[in-house]
């Protein structure tokens, strides 16, 4: 993959359907989210179409599942099928991987294997669906060590989420998980370890922008939210302090690339820096081009 022949690199969206079907959430919480997110097109495309969605844009995209089996009792989208689907793909798809924290060690040695069998550059964690604290040491901190060791991403969903929004008891996801001052312990802990902290972080954002601002290793992602209600401090760090450290992402497929960057052409972004935010800050932390 050549980052000069891109438009962008979108670092956040998701494998929601595996090639027999199943998805890695249940339909009450797939359709809560789809109303959540007002959904624009088909809600569940398989890795074969998302790859042609992004190469007909002449993007390339982060992808990944998110393994919460043991909170939801759903199979996540299998992580192999996943990475498969990226080398297959690998013009415009990078593969991530999510493991369940509550995996232990066989989650450990599988999370090793996925990057030196599949060659995974990052894994996500979504604190709120699989019900842990990030900064869990017994739970989590070996699954780090890896990442850390392995030199891959560690990419954590922070702040509010649309998955179980409007579902009586938000479908039993508590929020309080996903506070960006919990990942603060991580990157303490593991100064070395490459964290994106997703997502404008509601209502936590001063929070991320502390911790972004604070630890080297930190970023920020956009996704999820239309640039449109970015907050303005956001935009404020995006343009200054943070402008080597803030990436495009769009939450695909609940928001597409299509109307996150048409919104974000209408955001107060330095011209110097939306070529950042849209591919060169990623192609770096990937290690698609030199630091």
């Amino acid at each position: 993959m050549n980052p000069d022949d891109l438009v962008a690199i979108d670092v956040h969206t998701h494998a929601e359907v595996s090639a027999e079907g199943h998805a890695s959430l249940d339909d009450d919480l797939h359709d809560a989210s789809s109303a959540f997110f007002k959904v624009e097109g088909k809600r569940k495309p398989t890795l074969e179409e998302t790859a042609a969605y992004y190469r007909e844009r002449n993007m390339a995209a982060v992808i990944f599942t998110v393994d919460a089996e043991s909170a939801t009792g759903t199979e996540p989208v299998p992580n192999e099928e996943v990475a498969e689907a990226a080398a297959a793909n690998s013009d415009v798809l990078i593969p991530f991987a999510s493991i369940d924290p509550f995996r232990g060690r066989a989650g450990v040695r599988q999370a090793r294997r996925l990057v030196e069998e599949y060659g995974v550059k990052g894994f996500k964690f979504h604190p709120s669906i699989q019900g842990f604290f990030p900064n869990d040491r017994a739970l989590a901190y070996e699954l780090y060590e890896v990442i850390e060791e392995t030199g891959t991403i560690a990419l954590f969903h922070t702040g509010q989420t649309g998955i179980g929004a409007g579902v009586p008891g938000g479908g039993g996801i508590r929020l309080k998980y996903s506070n960006p001052l919990h990942i603060d312990d991580v990157a303490a802990d593991f100064p070395h370890l490459k964290i994106i902290l997703a997502h404008p972080s509601f209502p936590w954002q001063d929070e991320a922008l502390a911790v972004a601002t604070h630890k080297p290793g930190v970023h920020i992602d956009l996704s999820g939210w239309s640039p449109k209600y970015f907050p303005p401090q956001l935009v404020q760090y995006a343009n200054t302090l943070l402008k080597d450290k803030v990436l495009f992402g769009s939450d695909f497929p609940v928001l597409t690339p299509d109307r996150w960057l048409a919104d974000f052409a209408k955001l107060s972004i330095k011209d110097e820096v939306r070529p950042k935010i849209l591919k060169e800050n990623a192609a770096r932390l990937l290690g698609l081009t030199k630091p």
